[in-house]
């Protein structure tokens, strides 16, 4: 049995250990590139060769792969677009706060900090969009739902998004740090995917993930703005609002029937 909108077309059929095979190869990746760079996770900000190597370098070879992968399989319809979006579209309100809390982020930021090859290394990590939106909320959203209903859907691909940030860790951050920035990954996640349900795209929690993060970075980088913390605050408060919201973006794709993985 397929999922109503899922192309019968496709080269590769969904498959749940698909998409966590991909998870876990975009990590393995990351992870590795980053760490033969040889740069600490807490020394990204120090200048711009530190930043490309410790960071912009693996998304440029993760973007390659996942865009490889994704048209082996033939997922990149079903990956970027939901043909049974949200009925209901006052979510959206949510991920737009979000990216007017972004915006305030980049008015706060020391851009005078900002050289040459700073600024074109903080460009590359815009990458990030790409990368974590199509492997969590594109490849692996498909995989899962060939097996299970969407709130299932919503809550493992934003877990498996949230999980990708525990290997800051293993990259010099201190567990505490950590672990609060895998639950708030978790809250913002969520955001994310009521965009994608609300649009039925994925291009715009791409958009706003790059964004996010690209703001998020460039606010901690030369000197820090007293309005950097409540900027710190009010993503939380978004984060809760998305995580109360979400519930109303399932309906659209509650009629899908199920294929057996």
């Amino acid at each position: 049995m397929e999922h109503q909108g899922t192309p019968s077309h496709l080269r590769v059929r969904p498959r749940v250990w698909i998409g966590f095979a991909i998870w876990l190869g975009y990590m393995v990746v990351v992870f590795t590139v980053q760490r033969l760079g040889g740069v600490p996770y807490t020394d990204l900000s120090r200048n711009g060769h530190d930043l490309f190597f410790g960071a912009g370098l693996s998304l440029i070879v993760a973007s390659v792969l996942l865009a490889v992968t994704t048209t082996l399989l033939g997922w990149w319809r079903p990956a970027l677009s939901d043909e049974h979006p949200s009925r209901r579209r006052w979510p959206i309100v949510v991920p737009i706060a979000l990216a007017l809390l972004a915006v305030l982020g980049l008015t706060i930021t020391d851009w005078a900090a900002f050289d040459g090859p700073f600024l074109a290394a903080s460009i590359v990590l815009l990458l990030v969009g790409f990368t974590e939106e199509l492997t969590t909320r594109g490849l692996l959203l498909t995989a899962l739902r060939s097996r299970f209903a969407e709130p299932m859907v919503w809550f493992l691909s934003t877990a498996a998004f949230a999980a990708m940030h525990s290997l800051n860790f293993f990259a010099g951050q201190a567990l505490g740090p950590t672990l609060a920035q895998v639950v708030n990954t978790f809250l913002v996640g969520t955001a994310f995917y009521v965009l994608r349900r609300t649009t039925g795209s994925l291009v715009w929690p791409m958009v706003l993930h790059a964004l996010w993060d690209f703001s998020a970075f460039s606010a901690q980088h030369g000197e820090v703005s007293p309005m950097t913390s409540i900027v710190g605050v009010l993503e939380w408060v978004i984060g809760v609002a998305a995580l109360a919201v979400v519930w109303a973006t399932f309906r659209g794709r509650d009629r899908s029937r199920r294929i057996a993985a």
